[in-house]
């Protein structure tokens, strides 16, 4: 006998798919205001986050089974992933198809991920009360986003945290709860306001508790940001920086073919910077398309030295790199073979420092690698996939950098020509910068101010550039340290200790931006502990997860 399986399901009542498109309605809206509440949409939409989460939390209080409860968090997920992440496929004319297909594929993926606070709050469910488990899920959300970024597939753009950049006074509380514990008090906004109007009608007192609740948070918050932006700050001294935005085509400089008109573009481009007072110089992102050091191209990094040299200048730039190793060498578990060489090697996407007093060329290579745009995830244990899945200019298979390099830069005084400061410098390679307690690792190593380089080009004039800007202003307040971005076509700027750009360039144009970068010697509480919030948040998880799982097994054996 052949049966149909959905020709015999039940169809739904009238009511049931009023109540469907309801949920649906309220998930789409849900996904909508977070969006919204994303840069490049300007203040006060940031404070839409507060409230984002309210119709999403109404309907998941009705859904009794995991998969109900899922199939509302990916939908708001997916929602939220389609208006925030469009612009990762590119959709220029130039665009590699694979970039395109990757964008795509992310919009679809990424809400996967939203499922584990969802399944927490499930699992929570079967152990506590339902009226006492709302209250669990900011720690939920915290654990899931920290435990996303440790994963190959790590793309936290949508950590809820980022969200709040542009709202300065609400997040200077980030230099002791970072970037996820911003991300928990949003959760627990919306958990508050959304208990807050569930009770009103029948629980008045535990109603206006919510609210006095969320009152106060937000109150101690922005005092907290108020005195913090009022109090006058001691900097310890200055560094005038030259930040360098050639606004080459990406995609066309990768296939350039006169490099010493190219290296001429920076070199204009920083005589200018020079001309204006810079001390120390940065290029941005991959600045040339080729490895420098090696003997391929010895004539174009000698004239960048003489150039260096000359004007007593230190030189930062994102490069190509490429370390080779030979049998009497240590030799990296995921580093490459040459059979037509006999060596093995290993390529970076690195940042190079190149000073006026030695040919000693400093290196750092990019730690955490975008997924599949410059590493294929999981590759290590499936090799094939490296060679399966290929951009078309060819940077999907870098290797993964293997240490917090700080940068040691020694420039005259300007107030006193006969004393030398020491610059520490972290240098951190494109989206490594949207990573708290990965930046917080460089400055608790003891470090004067952050160097972002990256090129955001190739996204287009879309939203990516803007909040990929927006995101280092956490950064920045987290650690109490400016943050200098070196873009190829922008956005390039300086960003203070309190989160605040003081300058910044164009999209899409030529630009020579000098500043003078302000060091701040303060040691914030994040920065010594980064990880004391998300581990927090991690081990209850983990502990709900244990207790079902144990509850689990004696229901099995009815013990």
């Amino acid at each position: 006998m052949n049966i149909v399986f959905w020709k015999n399901k039940i169809p739904l009542t009238s009511e049931e798919k009023r109540t469907r498109n309801k949920d649906r309605t309220l998930l789409v809206v849900s996904g909508i205001l977070l969006a919204v509440s994303f840069p490049p949409v300007p203040f006060p939409a940031p404070i839409l986050l507060f409230i984002a989460l309210i119709p999403y939390l109404f309907v998941i209080e009705t859904k009794q089974k995991l998969v109900e409860l899922n199939r509302a968090s990916y939908l708001m997920g997916f929602v939220f992933s389609l208006f925030t992440l469009y612009w990762v496929g590119s959709w220029q004319k130039e665009a590699d198809p694979f970039l395109m297909i990757s964008g795509i594929l992310l919009i679809f993926v990424n809400p996967v991920f939203f499922l584990i606070p969802s399944t927490l709050l499930y699992f929570s469910r079967q152990i506590f009360s339902k009226k006492a488990v709302i209250y669990f899920l900011p720690f939920f959300y915290i654990a899931y986003e920290y435990s996303y970024m440790l994963t190959d597939l790590s793309f936290p753009w949508l950590s809820l945290g980022n969200g709040l950049a542009l709202y300065t006074r609400f997040i200077q509380i980030a230099d002791i709860i970072g970037q996820l514990g911003l991300t928990g008090i949003i959760v627990l906004i919306n958990v508050l306001l959304f208990n807050g109007l569930t009770n009103f009608k029948n629980e008045k007192l535990l109603s206006y508790a919510n609210f006095a609740l969320t009152f106060l948070i937000l109150l101690l918050i922005l005092i907290y940001g108020e005195l913090r932006l009022n109090t006058e700050k001691q900097f310890v001294r200055k560094v005038k920086v030259g930040l360098i935005q050639p606004n080459l085509n990406p995609w066309e400089k990768w296939k350039a073919t006169d490099l010493n008109e190219l290296t001429k573009v920076y070199l204009d481009l920083s005589q200018k910077a020079i001309n204006k007072g810079a001390k120390i110089i940065i290029w941005p992102e991959t600045a040339l398309p080729v490895y420098l050091r090696s003997d391929l191209h010895k004539d174009i990094l000698e004239s960048i030295h003489n150039f260096v040299d000359s004007n007593k200048i230190y030189l930062m730039t994102g490069m190509p790199d490429a370390k080779f190793f030979f049998n009497s060498q240590v030799i990296p578990e995921d580093a490459k073979f040459s059979k037509a060489n006999n060596y093995y090697y290993a390529t970076y996407n690195s940042i190079l420092l190149l000073n006026p007093y030695n040919r000693y060329i400093e290196s750092y290579g990019k730690v955490k690698l975008v997924p599949f745009g410059e590493r294929v995830p999981f590759v290590d244990a499936l090799p094939f996939l490296g060679k399966i899945i290929k951009w078309g200019v060819g940077i999907s298979g870098w290797n993964v950098g293997r240490d917090t390099t700080i940068f040691h830069l020694t420039t005259k005084n300007d107030s006193t020509e006969s004393i030398y400061d020491t610059s520490r410098v972290a240098g951190l390679v494109c989206y490594e910068s949207i990573y708290p307690a990965f930046a917080a690792e460089f400055v608790k190593r003891g470090v004067d101010f952050i160097a972002v380089v990256t090129n955001d080009s190739w996204y287009g004039n879309l939203s990516g550039p803007y909040q990929h800007k927006e995101f280092a202003v956490l950064r920045a307040v987290e650690n109490r340290k400016a943050v200098v971005r070196a873009a190829n076509g922008g956005i390039s700027c300086v960003i203070n200790s309190l989160g605040i750009t003081e300058v910044q360039s164009e999209m899409f144009a030529e630009a020579s931006l000098v500043y003078d970068v302000l060091i701040d010697d303060s040691n914030t509480f994040f920065t010594k502990n980064p990880l004391l919030i998300p581990l927090i948040c991690l081990a209850f998880s983990t502990w709900i997860i244990g207790i079902y799982i144990l509850k689990k097994i004696k229901n099995f054996f009815k013990l």
